[in-house]
């Protein structure tokens, strides 16, 4: 084993001459599906806890000892906070003052008077197992929360929240924290700077708080605590950070030590049986900087929260060996699997895994106090009690030769989704009877997965900057894990690819038809069978007679539990679009027809519809549902012609001449009416209704890249002329009503031109968004163009979008000027 490890360290030790992404809105450490899935939200690797996705602390923790002196380089750990102002979640009801009618400007102010307003009990809410204490059912609260303080000795304040949805808090009037488009399903802790904490006053204050609800459950429950603040002496510098599309590298300095860390989830899409291994590793490597011998440890310590969706939930932890693999593993003591569906949730069933084939490693749970005595230089505690932590520990001597060690985290799920009441493991199951058997595979395979992971990094990146240059190859470097590890590789009972992926952030659906849409290009550059994984099941639902619409169903569910279509509303146009296009776009990656001599009839019933009532839409939502409703949309009708034009392409494939001229023809008509109704002169409208509107048109990009030729090429330059005088700083806005934009879609419009030039310069703004944004989680495809924050949706598979220039270069290979 001695080679396998020196193989992996020179390689670790090479990755940092690869430079490609040092600076990213947050960092992929873990990412495999939308359960298993760590990051570190800061520039620093040692400056926050790491984080799921959603933002819940699932903490990994760094320590490398240096002649005794210890330093932190990953994650952070915190004392316990402690509850000043109670929050009334498991606590006696709070007494607070509120009103359901807008108030006066100044209601969040220590002076505004609020005898008028109602008296109620924290927590309100509707629904949620009824557990709140006041109903709440309008779609707008104002609570005012009088409390009492006279001891304001705090080292760090820390506000208590849980609400849905949007929410803002005010502290004696001074703005706390602020959240538009997002809620929580459990109370979380915001630390607060100390500006916040200056505001705080001997005797009265007053906590206020506004939350919106325009749909489904409310809550809204809040509070304060105070925490001591770690130290900050004992952090190892960080020199740097490089994101690779499978890696994320780091580099530190420790005293004399040089140490790099790196984070592998070898997500390569062409191979179906690696892309499923829920195994990622993390591999250490020292180096002495002044030719001395220099006695280290290392410390790492993974927290029982990756196995828990809330704090107080109650795990147990096992040791195990198979073979020359020894591990520590735990889960929810008691297991209720493919319990619990929503957004804002992460998984409690199942067992995450640290892992080793290294005997120099010793194993062993420890507690937060454990952990943070070895980070203050304090004698090891030992304490019994609340084991948080999974670790692993062991010594080296730093020297001018390098030294590495490498770990395991892995996550076995037992089973992975429901699928039409069935449920269904991963694929990885297939082929191995049990996570120790998998375990066993991977250590051994490290060298050589590794090496195919560092040459697809390396080809993904050159062919993303041959195809759009240097800021669009870092934009798909950072889409290409976020992307894959929102989706959950599934076997279906027929051994069929099933790869739903989730809403993450905009309502939790599985299987969304006009999520998938935008996801494509990636699965179409890199394997089509993935894209069937997610298109087919939604067909199936239509073929099965559980369907019966004459358009595809908006979804199959709210993930995990794909049993048919839960979100409130069709978007009729929209998913029979997309399902077509989709449907087409396969066809055309795979060169054969066989999907569509498949699905005929039904592809069939949904370009019927089309043709009825695609090309003025009725007022109906499109994917941009969170836009609203909108009549006679001029790009959803795009989206109609293109499908009709799709599906004449693919019925001219399977031989059907007088069929597919028969579409070909409506399309080429409808194309040319849209014209007409869409014209506003120097650009077209946002809908048929004009009134000086307009809107990105990127559905047209399925025009170009089918080769349907159903548009002349002056509605693409008109369009671009115009977007190019329309961008603000952080990128082209949706539409004309409002600054805010998709990130996706950019990407799309801006691959409508063939000049390198245009496709640039609309690159860059999103560029500088991934730079600068000031919202630091799992990038967004939605944000504000004027200042770069996120307005909603973060973690997404959407980004998988951002590979349409690569994807377009593959298929067609434009001639780029």
């Amino acid at each position: 084993m001695k080679s396998f490890f020196l193989f992996a360290g020179l390689v670790l030790m090479g990755h940092f001459a690869q430079a490609q992404v040092t600076k990213a809105p947050a960092y992929p450490l873990i990412t495999h599906d939308p359960y298993f899935s760590v990051w570190s939200f800061t520039d620093q690797l040692n400056q926050s806890v790491t984080r799921h996705w959603t933002g819940s602390e699932q903490s990994l923790v760094g320590l490398l000892e240096v002649d005794g002196k210890t330093y932190q380089f990953l994650g952070a750990l915190q004392y316990p906070s402690t509850s000043i102002v109670a929050h009334a979640e498991n606590n006696q009801p709070i007494e607070v003052q509120y009103t359901e009618t807008k108030p006066a400007e100044d209601w969040m102010v220590p002076h505004f008077n609020d005898v008028y307003w109602n008296k109620g009990k924290l927590p309100f809410g509707k629904g949620w197992d009824n557990k709140w204490n006041t109903a709440w059912n309008s779609k707008n609260i104002w609570v005012r929360r009088t409390f009492d303080l006279e001891d304001l000795d705090i080292d760090q304040l820390i506000l208590q929240l849980r609400h849905d949805d949007d929410v803002e808090v005010y502290l004696n009037g001074y703005p706390v924290y602020f959240c538009e488009n997002c809620h929580t399903k459990q109370l979380k802790e915001y630390p607060l700077t100390d500006l916040i904490k200056s505001k705080l006053k001997k005797g009265k204050n007053i906590l206020a708080l506004h939350c919106q609800n325009p749909v489904g459950n409310s809550w809204l429950d809040a509070g304060f605590a105070k925490q001591t603040r770690s130290s900050q002496s004992n952090l190892a510098i960080q020199n740097s950070v490089q994101i690779s599309a499978t890696q994320t590298s780091y580099q530190f300095s420790c005293g004399p030590v040089k140490l790099q860390v790196n984070f592998l989830s070898p997500l390569l899409a062409s191979n179906l049986d690696l892309l499923s291994r829920p195994v990622s590793y993390i591999s250490f490597g020292i180096q002495s900087t002044d030719n001395k011998i220099h006695k280290t440890k290392i410390t790492f310590g993974l927290s029982t929260d990756i196995a828990k969706n809330e704090k107080a939930q109650m795990v147990d932890e096992v040791a195990g060996k198979k073979g020359n693999i020894r591990y520590l593993k735990t889960g929810l003591s008691a297991q209720k699997v493919l319990n619990k569906v929503g957004d804002d949730v992460r998984i409690d069933w199942g067992y995450a895994y640290l892992a080793t084939n290294q005997s120099k490693h010793q194993l062993k749970t420890l507690s937060q106090a454990q952990l943070m005595n070895l980070v203050e230089g304090k004698k090891p505690s030992t304490e019994s009690g609340s084991q948080d932590f999974l670790s692993a520990s062991w010594e080296m001597n730093a020297s001018k030769a390098p030294q590495q060690s490498s770990l395991m985290l892995a996550y076995d799920d037992l089973y992975a989704i429901q699928y039409f009441q069935k449920n269904l493991q991963a694929w990885w199951k297939k082929n191995f009877a049990s996570m120790d058997d998998l375990l066993v595979k991977a250590a051994q395979e490290y060298p050589s997965i590794l090496s195919q992971c560092k040459n697809f990094d390396k080809q993904l990146y050159q062919e993303a900057l041959q195809a759009g240059g240097k800021e669009y190859a870092e934009l798909c470097v950072m889409a290409y894990r976020q992307s894959l590890a929102a989706h959950k590789l599934v076997r279906g009972e027929k051994n069929e690819v099933l790869f739903p992926q989730k809403e993450n952030f905009s309502n939790g659906s599985i299987w969304t038809v006009d999520v998938t849409y935008p996801s494509a290009p990636l699965s179409l550059r890199y394997n089509p069978k993935l894209l069937r994984g997610m298109v087919e099941p939604l067909i199936y639902y239509s073929e099965s007679g559980q369907w019966k619409k004459p358009f595809p169903a908006h979804d199959i569910g709210t993930y995990p539990l794909a049993n048919g279509q839960t979100y409130p509303e069709d978007m009729p146009v929209e998913e029979a679009g997309n399902m077509i296009i989709l449907s087409a776009a396969i066809c055309k990656a795979e060169k054969s027809n066989q999907l569509a001599k498949a699905h005929w009839p039904t592809l069939t019933r949904w370009v019927d519809f089309l043709v009825k009532d695609g090309l003025d839409p009725a007022n109906q939502l499109c994917t941009d549902d969170f836009a609203g409703h909108l009549d006679r949309n001029a790009n959803l009708s795009i989206k109609a012609i293109v499908g009709i034009g799709a599906y004449a392409q693919m019925a001219r494939q399977m031989g059907l001449k007088s069929t597919a001229d028969s579409m070909q023809n409506i399309a080429k008509k409808y194309a040319l009416k849209w014209m007409e109704m869409a014209d506003e002169g120097d650009h077209y409208a946002l809908t048929f209704n004009k009134n000086n509107t307009w809107s990105q048109k990127y559905n047209l990009v399925w025009d170009k890249l089918l080769g349907l030729n159903l548009f002349p090429r002056y509605v693409y330059e008109k369009e671009m002329a115009y977007y190019l005088k329309k961008q603000n700083t952080y990128g082209l806005p949706l539409d004309s009503r409002k600054t805010y934009t998709k990130s996706d879609w950019i990407l799309w419009t801006a691959t409508l031109s063939d000049k390198a030039s245009d496709f640039k310069a609309l690159v860059h703004p999103v560029y500088q968004f991934m730079q600068e944004s000031p919202t630091r989680v799992p990038l967004s495809d939605w944000h504000e163009t004027t200042n770069g924050k996120q307005v909603g949706f973060q973690a997404r598979s959407v980004v998988g979008g951002y590979f349409i220039k690569m994807l377009e270069k593959r298929w067609n290979q434009p001639n780029i000027k």
